[in-house]
């Protein structure tokens, strides 16, 4: 057992992280202990990524506890890199957490000087000056490369820097090798977001917190005309939009809205979002306030320009489109679909439900099979998801249809027959079952009709252990009208 985090007042004491729990306890015989929860303060370190983009949207974690914030470009929104340091680490201690910072030019380096010189700021060209002090520990490197340098007597990232780079190389590896030259600021490897950067971000800030629903209502419309305006300028529109609203407290609350087509007007984003906030099942609780409200295009698409005066068609697609959005909007867009055909003979299998936001052109443009007028549907209106089971007598003609038949244990009368008409299924996709099937269309002495099916080929291969013929395995697969 050995400690895992560890408080200010332990760390006054000479504590550390790693240090085994015995010799904590031989230090400081008082020592307070609890069990780590690393799934609790993973939870907690994601909740603070998702609180410090309000500063940056290019966030990365850093585990077990740290985070790297790319500030390239948006420090001075906050007055500059020493003033976004000091409320990033202020707004934070305010909740409670104990936090360390610093910032360079290079990732490596800024989490070195991080744990051993807080606030640390480190211009360009001064990453070896910085971290060259520093115990070799600080590079992060793991226990036993930090073990193999004390033994040869290089104790701070100076001394190892002071050495040949083919030396360090030939002794603990290339890896560790580009991991002090990026300390040391010669190169840097790019932080990996958890978020990709979306393709357009609209903001407000408030200087008091705002909690209302009129206000935040009148926020999201003037940032969806802000983000139109944006957009439009290179010809394009959104598909996914994010709402994301900061509270005072830390909390993060995001809504996302997905449309069928790409949103070139404001009022439609503005409609859409009401729609959403209607329907979630936990309200926006605005806590003390939001002071932060941001509106983002994460997915947008170049929009293609169409005929509209003289074409009706296409004002009913985009009522239907626009139907399809809000509907979405409120029930999820996993719950509005439309049906896909599929170039196979098999019926169950003859077509898909696709979400209809992201299929509404292929369905629209799908070749269904057309009915013959005057003459009766071939394939019934309901279709069972798995054909059912029915009992058939044995006295039935062998390549004819049942004169009765069984199911749901109501027995119905054949009056009405036309068939078979013969399905071969796909025989490299049946694992052994039959490969054909004769269906029936008949009709009872109530005048309901079904679509039967007689499985595999009725004939003498059709028999028992002892020789004796056994009856064909039957099953209703649908209902017509």
């Amino acid at each position: 057992m050995q400690i895992y985090a560890l408080d200010d007042a332990a760390a006054r004491l000479g504590l550390e992280i790693g240090l085994p729990l015995a010799n904590a306890r031989a230090i400081c015989p008082h020592l307070q202990v609890f069990d780590a929860d690393e799934a609790a303060d993973a939870k907690t370190l994601n909740d603070i990524a998702d609180w410090c983009d309000r500063f940056t949207p290019l966030v990365a974690l850093d585990p077990p506890h740290g985070l790297l914030l790319d500030i390239t470009g948006c420090a001075h929104l906050f007055g500059g890199e020493a003033a976004l340091m000091n409320r990033v680490c202020s707004l934070l201690t305010a909740q409670g957490f104990a936090v360390s910072a610093a910032i360079a030019g290079t990732s490596v380096c800024a989490r070195t000087l991080r744990s051993h010189a807080h606030g640390r700021i480190v211009r360009e060209g001064e990453e070896a000056a910085a971290v060259g002090p520093l115990p070799v520990f600080a590079l992060g490197a793991g226990e036993a490369i930090t073990r193999g340098l004390r033994r040869a007597g290089l104790k701070t990232i100076g001394d190892v820097a002071a050495r040949g780079r083919h030396e360090i190389t030939a002794r603990f590896g290339a890896r560790f090798t580009t991991l002090l030259e990026h300390a040391l600021g010669q190169g840097d490897a790019p932080i990996s977001p958890r978020k990709p950067l979306p393709d357009y971000i609209v903001e407000k800030r408030f200087a008091e917190p705002v909690a209302t629903d009129a206000v935040i209502a009148m926020t999201l419309s003037r940032l969806a005309g802000t983000l139109i305006v944006a957009m439009d300028k290179q010809g394009k529109g959104a598909r996914r939009l994010e709402a994301s609203f900061f509270r005072t407290d830390g909390a993060v609350r995001a809504i996302v809205v997905d449309t069928g087509r790409p949103v070139t007007r404001a009022g439609i984003i503005d409609r859409l979002f009401r729609e959403r906030l209607d329907a979630v099942s936990d309200p926006l609780d605005p806590g003390f306030g939001f002071d932060l409200i941001r509106l983002s295009a994460s997915r947008t698409e170049i929009v293609v320009q169409q005929q509209r005066d003289l074409d009706a068609h296409v004002h009913d697609n985009d009522e239907l489109a626009d139907l399809i959005d809000r509907i979405a909007a409120r029930i999820g867009g996993q719950r509005v679909v439309v049906s896909l055909p599929q170039d196979t003979h098999i019926p169950e299998r003859a077509e898909i439900a696709a979400p209809a936001q992201h299929h509404l052109t292929q369905a629209m443009q799908a070749a269904w099979p057309v009915r013959v007028e005057g003459e009766p549907p071939l394939r019934p209106l309901r279709l069972f998801d798995r054909p059912e089971p029915i009992k058939v007598p044995f006295a039935t003609v062998p390549d004819g249809p049942p004169h009765h038949f069984t199911w749901r244990r109501v027995t119905h009368t054949v009056m009405r027959v036309e068939g078979p008409e013969r399905i071969a299924m796909e025989w490299w996709k049946q694992d052994g079952a039959a490969l054909t099937r004769d269906y029936f269309r008949i009709e009872d002495e109530q005048g309901l009709r079904f679509w039967i099916f007689r499985d595999g080929l009725y004939g003498s291969e059709l028999v028992d252990g002892q020789g004796k013929p056994m009856p064909a395995n039957w099953f209703v697969h649908g209902l017509f009208a």
